[in-house]
């Protein structure tokens, strides 16, 4: 078993397939991920479960890996009930870790619209494409350089961000990044297919990215912070903002319009 639990989550699940929809019935997702290098052991603890439910999930990974030896584990049989799905947690995070999340909010609305314009760009290409090239300026000053900033150069340096958890989240900016770049290719060859396929791609990308960091990184990142660093994250923080010439307030209104254009469209959810 120490073998497994040593070993990268993708490894281990590749090698015993149910232990996707156990760790996803436990709220977490590591099947979609796209790197899957932390190990198993790193996962369950990252994930700050309630001992009991702890307990139980360690159950039921000891059966999947190594059946007969279920009754070697001091917990709920694996063969109880799955757990009921998990309620709604309300997180409270210190104040430059709220910044982050903040932050989140808007790129999720950003998020949120990449579909209307993906068919914006179908139905009218030069319309589309402003859209898109005003969406792109949204994701390279406010989603990389004030918010991604922030969280490679000021936050992610207060530990060691070579361990397996920072290795995927380096990863999910590398690849967001890599999207950027071929919807700017698709841009300037007005290859539309391509532009709509990579900021597609890119929507899903950093929604699940945004999911791992609020629920998963941000607090455990935060238990781990001294007053005083959270103190000197904060003021930093706020220096970045001041020195990286990006307003939100532009951004703000862009997602503003957006919201605004595809409800009197009527193509709003």
């Amino acid at each position: 078993m120490d073998k497994y639990l040593n070993q990268g989550i993708k490894d281990v699940i590749q090698a015993f397939p149910a232990l996707e929809s156990i760790l996803a019935e436990y709220d977490i997702g590591c099947g979609p991920c796209n790197v899957g290098t932390c190990l198993l052991k790193d996962i369950v603890e990252i994930h700050r479960l309630p001992p009991e439910k702890e307990q139980a999930l360690m159950a039921r990974i000891e059966s999947t890996i190594c059946p007969g030896r279920e009754n070697q584990v001091q917990s709920p049989a694996p063969t109880t009930a799955a757990p009921a799905a998990p309620k709604e947690r309300i997180r409270t995070y210190s104040p430059p870790m709220k910044m982050l999340v903040d932050e989140h909010l808007l790129i999720k609305r950003w998020l949120a619209r990449i579909p209307d314009v993906v068919n914006a760009l179908s139905a009218g290409p030069e319309k589309g494409r402003q859209l898109v090239g005003a969406g792109v300026d949204m994701i390279r000053s406010y989603a990389d350089k004030f918010h991604h900033g922030k969280e490679e150069d000021i936050l992610f340096k207060y530990f060691d961000d070579t361990s397996e958890i920072f290795t995927v989240i380096y990863e999910d900016h590398r690849q967001a990044r890599q999207h950027v770049q071929a919807i700017l290719t698709g841009l300037e060859t007005s290859d539309h297919p391509a532009i709509g396929e990579y900021l597609t791609a890119y929507g899903a990308l950093l929604t699940e990215h945004i999911k791992k960091e609020d629920e998963i990184l941000f607090p455990w990142l935060d238990e781990q912070l001294t007053t005083s660093q959270v103190g000197e994250l904060y003021t930093k923080f706020k220096a970045a903002d001041s020195q990286s010439g990006v307003d939100p307030e532009k951004y703000q209104a862009f997602v503003d319009g957006l919201e605004s254009q595809f409800i009197d469209m009527g193509v709003a959810k």
